[in-house]
């Protein structure tokens, strides 16, 4: 057994972990102070992604929900003052529904992904340049290998 690279293991997982929830905590936050929750965020960045418009039991099975779950994440987006999102019957297939972001919507979007990059921003300007690239290029090969290594369609 190498003992070097099961603490290697060890070590890496509890970072990733640390990474991952701490991560998560400040990503609530940051929403938070958006008013929105992670799942509303995460319906408003699927709509942005698909130049605003989406059907809602599309973005349910994105986001592994129930359509009856998302249904009632995109009411409640409906219902902000002003409405983020709207709905509307899918015009080729009435059975189902449009998700629509709004201008408000975009806009609150906008506001809370440029909050994160400044804050990514803040955190990367204190290294120099050749330090960032070799970050990131050695986080982009982790990715690679393990992704590789274990496809999400075997899990």
């Amino acid at each position: 057994m190498d003992d070097n690279l099961d603490h290697d293991v060890a070590d890496l997982w509890s970072t990733l972990f640390d990474i991952v929830t701490d991560g998560e905590k400040r990503l609530a936050i940051h929403f938070e102070s958006h008013q929105l929750t992670p799942p509303q965020f995460y319906v408003l960045k699927t709509l942005s992604e698909n130049s605003g418009e989406c059907r809602i039991g599309d973005i349910a099975r994105d986001h592994h929900l129930t359509s009856a779950t998302m249904t009632g994440l995109v009411k409640r987006l409906e219902a902000m003052d002003p409405p983020l999102v709207r709905r509307r019957r899918n015009q080729s297939d009435g059975r189902s529904v449009d998700v629509i972001l709004t201008a408000a919507g975009e806009n609150r979007f906008v506001a809370v992904q440029q909050g994160l990059m400044d804050q990514l921003r803040a955190v990367f300007g204190i290294l120099p340049d050749a330090e960032r690239r070799d970050i990131i290029a050695k986080v982009r090969q982790y990715f690679s290998v393990f992704s590789q290594q274990f496809p999400l369609e075997r899990l």
